[in-house]
């Protein structure tokens, strides 16, 4: 987001929206927990239907999964946003003086006084609503969830989970022999965590090089921990 102040001097700053915050949360669990089933069965079995069927069957069930959680989430968020309305609007009513403390207290936090404060406090009086909007804000720390965002969370991330899914399966469907697959896909994935890893760490702030390291080695590690293990347990079915 770009300010323009009247000096021409132009300020750029990143919000990091929710919308943002599903993508990366479907993306990541999707590009990885399909990666690592994939490579955990190429240590087991020697069947790329097998493992394609398997990680079809995970990606249903883990973008099902994770869509419900961000919309219950959602939900949450929003349900506690108008309970703590609620409260407000019964508190600037019922205990107007030890709201006034509250607003004073703010602004002291930023060096502003009480009777610097003043005005803004005769202004918010003047308007119940903007009082509880500068209280639900600037207290508590909460904005108002937008009504679609329950449905918008739990389908932007079941859609990102299937779509970072679909990335280390793809070999597997394509081509003729698993071990090539499985070349194939550790090729293809870590690449794309890459580069989902510096999109990521650039639009958060975070620094791409570093958010990419990050995500290459959590998905790295996840998918070499499976493979290992279901080798191990292929050679010593005891176990």
């Amino acid at each position: 987001m770009h300010y323009l102040h009247n000096s021409g001097h132009v300020e750029s700053h990143f919000e990091s929206t929710e919308l943002v915050r599903d993508v990366v949360i479907g993306m990541s669990d999707g590009l990885t927990v399909p990666f690592a089933l994939a490579a955990g069965l190429s240590g087991a079995v020697n069947s790329a239907h097998i493992i394609v069927l398997a990680g079809l069957a995970e990606i249903a069930a883990g973008s099902i999964a994770m869509g419900l959680g961000g919309y219950l989430a959602a939900r949450g968020d929003a349900e506690h946003y108008t309970s703590e309305r609620r409260r407000e609007e019964r508190e600037i009513v019922e205990r107007p003086r030890d709201e006034e403390e509250e607003i004073y207290a703010i602004f002291e936090e930023y060096g502003v006084t009480r009777a610097e404060s003043d005005s803004v406090l005769t202004a918010l009086k003047r308007s119940p609503q903007a009082w509880v909007d500068f209280m639900m804000r600037f207290e508590l720390g909460l904005e108002k969830p937008a009504a679609f965002r329950a449905r918008q969370s739990a389908s932007v991330i079941a859609f990102s989970y299937i779509a970072g899914g679909f990335i280390p399966l793809l070999p597997y469907m394509l081509l003729s022999t698993q071990a090539n697959a499985l070349h194939a896909s550790v090729g293809i994935t870590l690449a794309a965590l890459l580069v989902f890893g510096a999109i990521k760490g650039r639009l958060t702030g975070a620094g791409p090089w570093r958010a990419a390291i990050q995500t290459v080695f959590i998905g790295g590690l996840a998918a070499g921990a499976a493979y290992l293990l279901a080798r191990l347990l292929s050679v010593h079915p005891s176990f």
